[in-house]
């Protein structure tokens, strides 16, 4: 699980996130929505320990994420536009996250497989079509069976078929016990997987709750109509403040 209290970041005289408190449970998969320039990148790089909040606290099932490796050894993470050493080939990638976490990993070989990438193996990084690149990614992010999953747009680029892999793999992950956090533009993905979303507007968490709860919250069929719904009374209560 991840338990986040407090958590403030600010760039200069820019108010990133302001004072979020969020919990995220186990068995669970949990979507970070809202407009462009809400916080969600930022948000999710302080889990990652990619961006050091200004004040708050950050637990991965118990142990403090902050200026600590130990509670990142949990964490798998995929990203959308991953940079990899162009002369790098996917084996040597995997060989290198091997030697970090001086560890083999016993699912490797069956997720080369589900995605189908072993005829590009022993291609250099730099021939690889992106969504080639993505199975890479995916299969990083999931090799080592994380108990947190952070996804951010992790079927972009993606072919169908491999995409219904990655779906099975995040429902599998969740069903294992695992905490997923996914950030996505494409909502009818959000809606198909995430059991719940935290919506942030401007830096601020203004929902924190189930999928369900938010469209009857909002009285919308879908999710897209449903966050649009809340975008709008967001700039509403901002205009009138």
């Amino acid at each position: 699980m991840i338990d986040i209290t407090s958590l403030s970041k600010s760039f200069k005289h820019s108010h990133v996130l302001r004072d979020v408190n969020v919990h995220v449970p186990d068995h669970s998969v949990t979507a970070v929505i809202g407009p462009n320039g809400s916080g969600k990148t930022t948000f999710m790089k302080c889990i990652l320990g990619l961006v050091r909040p200004d004040s708050g606290t950050i637990s991965i099932n118990g142990i403090s994420a902050i200026g600590s490796a130990q509670g990142r050894r949990e964490l798998g993470y995929m990203s959308q536009i991953a940079q990899y050493p162009d002369n790098l080939t996917p084996l040597d990638l995997f060989a290198m996250i091997e030697r970090v976490r001086s560890t083999t990993s016993t699912r490797k070989t069956a997720l080369i497989e589900r995605f189908d990438l072993g005829p590009h193996l022993k291609k250099p990084m730099r021939a690889l079509s992106g969504g080639t690149r993505q199975k890479v990614g995916a299969i990083i992010a999931l090799m080592f069976e994380p108990r947190v999953l952070l996804l951010d747009e992790p079927t972009a680029g993606l072919d169908p078929i491999s995409t219904g892999v990655l779906k099975d793999l995040i429902m599998d992950t969740r069903a294992n016990g695992a905490t997923v956090l996914i950030t996505s533009h494409v909502l009818s993905e959000i809606q198909e997987l995430a059991d719940r979303a935290i919506f942030l507007h401007e830096g601020t968490k203004v929902f924190d709750g189930t999928v369900a709860t938010l469209l009857a919250q909002t009285g919308d069929a879908t999710l897209e109509r449903s966050i649009a719904t809340m975008m709008l009374d967001a700039q509403q209560k901002q205009r009138a403040s």
